[in-house]
């Protein structure tokens, strides 16, 4: 069934207290989508954040992130009160998160709802102890992982004691011990995270919209994922990467990419029958009805950096783990629905193996004009079973990406969406058209788009770090006309 959706973190959306919540606006977005024409809401990874405030350098591949539980929701179930969430600074711009503002004041905040929930709920409430009893398998890990953290003032798991850091039997039984009321914070927390999304979710599907979630491909070095399971990983017997992923030297760098994850030992989890990976995959669904792994071309081949190098120049390509995974993952869960990115360039292997799977790939119309005028993402030369995007995350806004464009790009670009002459605003509005007309299945726009919006609303540009991952869209930014608009363009290209 063709279909369409809308691109937008959990953290871009409007609220009373500095990020994007599980709160009634998450609810009235839902409604806006509904009233749009949309079947899916994509969002990105919703892991707990550190340094950067990636979502996809997260603390854990299975927790939730802090951040988006709704603390109204927790006034309203008696354990803070108005003064507790009215009496913080949570950033002075609507526009932006103010990830300094939020951590300094959000962990203080939960505390207080935690003491409360401590002396008032915990004994009543059944549900808690099911809760940790059916994630235990990644909770218990995750919450001691972050105690100790703590406990070090946010030191990396390898810069810990020895004992612990190797987690010697001893140590990691003393130190649950030490930090018994710790671990229960953190599970509280991943308690009220899972509460209030699941009731986020259970509304959204009930009026027809589908959540696409993200999972990246590798997880981070600083995280309960990599210590708790270091044999997974390419480490040493010190528990030290030997290789790192990245991209290599191209056009837009000649350098490469150094992302500096760890890379799995592939030979660790077929001797294990993916068992890592069959607990991730369902976990996911658990959290979002379509799953987009990000950097799918990994599963192939990937890309492997020595350990210590300061760029990607000198790294190899090695042979991932293929079809096989995505066998055991169907035999082991069912029918997998999922996106696969693979954008970037792509060898026969990599499009076999997407082929082989059955999953629908991605095209990005910010990348189908260039000079040649033949690219694989000129929607004429789509198949049915693909997602097309005017752009994603990692891209400019298609205002910004316009701007930008010069000489014969922009041309070609202006003479397939039949926008030459046209002010700015329409040209962003013909490439919408020209996504949602296509044979794609399914189509997915940035919200930013819709808006009309600038450089100055884009979420991610790979490589920089400081400014990322903040824009946020700002109440009644969503007009009626423009819900028109796009529940017009939906139907006409037949996607209600």
């Amino acid at each position: 069934m063709r279909a369409c959706g809308v691109l937008m973190p959990i953290s871009s959306l409007p609220s009373k207290f500095g990020i994007g919540c599980f709160s009634r606006e998450a609810y009235d977005f839902v409604d806006q989508l509904i009233a749009a024409g949309q079947k899916y809401w994509q969002i990105l990874p919703l892991g707990p954040t550190g340094y950067g405030d990636s979502p996809y350098q997260s603390f854990s591949t299975f927790a939730g992130n802090p951040y988006f539980i709704d603390l109204e929701g927790l006034v309203k179930e008696g354990l803070l009160c108005d003064h507790d969430l009215y009496s913080c600074n949570w950033g002075d711009n609507e526009s932006y998160v103010d990830y300094g503002k939020i951590y300094e004041n959000r962990f203080r905040v939960l505390r207080k709802a935690y003491e409360s929930w401590k002396q008032r709920h915990m004994e009543h409430e059944p549900e808690f102890g099911e809760f940790v009893r059916s994630n235990g398998y990644w909770l218990e890990d995750y919450s001691l992982y972050m105690a100790v953290k703590n406990h070090f003032n946010g030191q990396c798991w390898v810069d810990w004691p020895a004992e612990i850091k190797d987690r010697s039997p001893k140590a990691v039984q003393e130190y649950r011990e030490l930090l018994a009321d710790e671990l229960l914070f953190y599970r509280f927390q991943q308690y009220y995270f899972s509460k209030q999304w699941s009731l986020l979710k259970k509304y959204a599907n009930s009026n027809g919209i589908k959540f696409i979630g993200d999972i990246p491909i590798y997880v981070a070095f600083d995280s309960a994922d990599t210590w708790a399971n270091p044999l997974l990983f390419q480490f040493d017997e010190e528990n030290k990467p030997v290789a790192v992923a990245g991209c290599p030297p191209d056009a837009f760098s000649a350098t490469g990419q150094l992302w500096g994850n760890p890379l799995y030992s592939w030979e660790y989890h077929r001797a294990t029958e993916f068992t890592w990976w069959t607990q991730r995959v369902s976990h996911s669904y658990e959290l979002y009805d379509i799953i987009r792994i990000d950097h799918f071309r990994g599963f192939d081949e990937y890309y492997s950096i020595p350990y210590g190098d300061s760029t990607a120049e000198f790294g190899h390509w090695e042979k991932g783990p293929g079809i096989e995974l995505f066998k055991v993952l169907k035999e082991r869960i069912g029918e997998l629905n999922v996106i696969a990115e693979d954008l970037g360039f792509l060898t026969e292997s990599v499009l076999q193996l997407v082929k082989d799977t059955g999953f629908p790939g991605m095209k990005v119309l910010q990348f189908a004009f260039d000079s040649s005028e033949n690219s694989s993402y000129l929607p004429h030369k789509y198949e049915k079973n693909c997602v097309v995007y005017t752009g994603t995350c990692d891209n400019d806004t298609t205002r910004g990406w316009y701007q930008a464009l010069y000489g014969h790009d922009l041309d070609f670009a202006r003479a397939y969406t039949n926008c030459e002459g046209k002010p700015i605003e329409q040209c962003v509005w013909d490439l919408i058209r020209t996504a949602l007309a296509s044979v794609a299945d399914l189509a997915i726009i940035p919200v930013q788009d819709y808006l009309g919006l600038g450089s100055e609303a884009r979420i991610n540009l790979p490589g920089s770090f400081g400014d990322n991952w903040k824009w946020r869209i700002r109440r009644g930014q969503l007009s009626g006309d423009i819900i028109h608009r796009m529940h017009g363009l939906s139907k006409m290209y037949g996607r209600i």
